[in-house]
């Protein structure tokens, strides 16, 4: 019985995904047909453009973020315990955050041009419009190189500095001890940190939309809404699925090659690192400015000017009940969302656990019905949207007031919540029971707890910590979530984040401002976090 309900639960969390790749199967001739008319006429420029702007993205990430986490990881110089840190502020910036306040401030017709045509006495744009290709790599970048910094300085910070410093008693350079000993350590982390990059900008909707770009993610929104193609949106979700699924292997691959000779963690602190003074120090200070005002202290500025302005010289007064009241949603929402999606975690870990001692088969299945589940969070908002309308399309044609339960309800917002940030929540949890060990489940057996008691009284006061990292990391995700908001959400209501891109596509940047920072104020909650659990070398 507790195995048939952890399969229940997993297919129910798996089902989007499952329905995308479905969506080949049992085609006709006409069904071929139409994919045969998309592979020759759009998709070739959804994947050029996702493609050039993933390889910007890529090559961004690695200097920002790699650059950083050298810098911060192998060298002493004042301000480095600061960097350290604030380095890891972009997390809490949503890219189409940050794109609504460097639209308003470098546009041909923003404030910046405005003010620097008018001192030099110059006419036209003093440079291209933000709002394109490469505008959206620097964007990217900007938001999502922490990816990079974080697991690049943790490896780095482990086992680099020792290495250097014996390869600088052998003579080495300081040139050849970084590409001969850091690199070489640093690359599975850097691998990692650009995958985890490369499934956040492949996900996105809000950038790509805004800035008009023709990327997979835009291509589904533009198939199902605009022309009413559910099958051309179908396989058009399941090309970036398969994209994603890539990136997701290559992170795992690059995160199990992670691993180090010793088993004790040697620290910077343990040897000597390069110290860094004057004209040096100066500059490793101003390198590492650079990522984190490009990606959180410039846009959160901008923002707050932004909300300054409109509330000083706009004509009308903020709708501030409207606020309190899409902020009251997008909390509950996202509460409703954390609390579910812990509770569904816990039972499938608790189910995994208990199935050790089983037969083999059962720990092949639990294994692979978890690591189906955990794709969830690799999955773009876009394909789950897709993947839960699917399936409801076909039940409306046998059960026409079943769709009701689902489509624009809070009902399907939250089983789209669970689906797409289930792994996160498995991770964290997954991670916290790795901490227990095996020997208190066997004295609670001994003693004659059942399942559920061992989970309730043994496992849950020892899992505390994991299960509210889960349930902050969740709700924060839900606040920021976008693209499956829009599709799924209720019609009579609006979340902060839907609320800040309806009010930038319409150009009324300045009243953006308030919702978008309201939402990078929640975000600074699991940096926050992170900077907790971090220890300062």
């Amino acid at each position: 019985m507790r195995l048939i309900l952890f399969l229940a639960l997993g297919l129910l969390l798996a089902l989007p995904v499952l329905t995308v790749l479905g969506a080949w199967l049992g085609l006709d001739a006409a069904a071929w047909a139409q994919w045969r008319h998309l592979a020759s006429t759009v998709l070739p420029g959804y994947a050029v453009e996702s493609g050039l702007l993933a390889l910007g993205v890529t090559g961004g990430t690695l200097l920002l973020g790699g650059g950083a986490a050298a810098l911060v990881s192998l060298f002493e110089f004042r301000g480095r315990r600061f960097w350290d840190l604030a380095l890891l502020l972009p997390m809490a910036m949503p890219a189409y955050v940050a794109a609504y306040a460097y639209t308003d401030a470098l546009q041909p017709s923003g404030a910046l041009q405005t003010a620097l045509r008018a001192q030099w006495g110059l006419q036209g744009a003093l440079w291209g419009e933000v709002r394109s290709l490469p505008g959206a790599m620097l964007l990217f970048t900007a938001c999502l190189y922490p990816y990079v910094y974080l697991l690049t300085r943790t490896a780095l910070s482990e086992r680099a500095a020792p290495l250097m410093e014996a390869a600088r008693l052998l003579g080495a350079g300081l040139t050849r001890r970084m590409l001969a000993v850091a690199l070489p350590l640093a690359r599975p982390a850097l691998v990692a940190g650009v995958a985890l990059a490369l499934m956040e900008t492949l996900a996105d909707y809000g950038v790509g939309s805004y800035f008009g770009l023709n990327t997979l993610t835009t291509g589904i929104y533009k198939a199902w809404l605009v022309n009413g193609d559910r099958l051309g949106a179908a396989q058009l979700a399941s090309m970036l699925l398969i994209v994603v699924s890539l990136c997701l292997m290559l992170e795992r691959r690059a995160q199990a090659q992670m691993r180090f000779a010793s088993s004790r963690a040697q620290s910077a602190t343990d040897s000597q690192t390069q110290v860094l003074r004057g004209r040096w120090a100066w500059l490793a200070n101003a390198l590492c400015a650079l990522p984190v005002s490009l990606g959180f202290f410039i846009p959160v500025a901008w923002l707050l000017r932004m909300a300054w302005l409109d509330a000083r010289y706009s004509e009308q007064a903020w709708p501030w009940e409207r606020f309190l009241n899409w902020a009251g949603g997008s909390l509950k929402l996202a509460a409703l969302a954390a609390l579910l999606t812990v509770m569904l975690a816990l039972v499938l870990a608790l189910t995994q656990r208990l199935q050790r001692g089983q037969s083999l088969w059962r720990r092949r299945l639990t294994d692979a019905v978890m690591r189906l589940v955990g794709l969830g969070y690799a999955v773009p908002g876009a394909v789950i949207a897709i993947g839960l309308l699917l399936p409801l399309a076909w039940v409306q044609t046998v059960w026409p007031g079943a769709v009701g339960w689902m489509t624009g309800t809070v009902l399907g917002l939250l089983w789209a919540y669970t689906v797409r940030f289930g792994g996160v929540a498995l991770q964290s949890i997954e991670a916290g029971y790795a901490r227990i060990p095996t020997s208190l489940d066997e004295s609670a057996r001994m003693l004659g707890a059942s399942n559920w008691r061992l989970g309730l009284e043994v496992h849950a006061p020892l899992l505390t910590r994991a299960t509210l990292a889960a349930a902050l990391l969740v709700f924060v995700d839900v606040m920021k979530e976008l693209p499956a908001t829009l599709v799924l959400r209720p019609f009579d209501s609006d979340t902060l984040a839907v609320v800040a891109y309806q009010l930038a596509r319409d150009e009324r940047l300045a009243e953006a401002a308030l919702p978008a920072l309201a939402i990078v104020a929640v975000g600074l909650a699991p940096v926050a976090l992170l900077w907790r659990s971090m220890k300062l070398k």
